[in-house]
């Protein structure tokens, strides 16, 4: 076994992102396994103001197994190459070659990171899982703000989104309790993957 991942869950805007580069390991993005917006098998919104747009909220939405094969390559031969998304384009753009350079643990983050938990803990794969949460309302302006900065979708789709967002918060959070991630919030997260870092650094090769 190369290496093992930690895997980081929660809402969008709880701050997955924003630790997983503070913690300087490579990083599995796991949100660049969207399905492309033209992929049929998409699911769509029910009810609401935002019904019949597709809701990228859903698991359905994201292509897990490919998630999965990339955890494995990375814990097995230190290498993957994985998928490059654009949420403007609701698409691939492209792939990048991710390489652990000799790290014995990495970061896989994203809205869907839960999903992944229990395959990895059966095939032995997984250091530790996360469930990142702050203040609903908190993560509510975070995730607002970003995707307005980053254009995303229009404002008022954003808005919409992100009150339904709000309102599902303690499910998300639940959901991935369920999956077998531990509720923490960012702070606590990085103490404890700091120290197992130290850990695999004191371990031998």
């Amino acid at each position: 076994m190369h290496a093992r991942a930690i895997v980081l869950a929660g809402p969008s805007g709880a701050g997955k992102s924003r630790l997983a580069e503070r913690l300087g390991l490579p990083v599995l993005r796991l949100d660049d396994f969207y399905k492309s917006g033209e992929d049929h098998t998409l699911p769509r919104i029910q009810g609401g103001a935002n019904a019949g747009l597709i809701d990228w909220d859903d698991p359905a939405s994201w292509h897990l197994q490919a998630a999965l094969d990339a955890v494995e390559a990375l814990c097995q031969a230190g290498v993957a190459e994985v998928p490059v998304y654009s949420i403007p384009h609701n698409a691939s753009i492209g792939t990048r070659t991710l390489r652990l350079e000799g790290h014995r643990l990495f970061v896989a983050e994203g809205i869907f990171a839960a999903e992944v938990v229990p395959s990895c803990r059966d095939q032995d794969l997984l250091a530790a899982a996360f469930c990142v949460r702050q203040h609903p309302v908190l993560t509510f302006w975070r995730r607002l703000t970003r995707d307005l900065r980053e254009h995303r979708k229009p404002p008022l789709v954003l808005l919409r989104r992100g009150t339904a967002l709000l309102r599902d918060q303690r499910r998300v959070v639940e959901h991935a309790v369920s999956r077998g991630c531990r509720p923490v919030r960012p702070d606590e997260a990085f103490d404890e993957v700091s120290q197992m870092v130290v850990g695999t650094q004191l371990e031998p090769r």
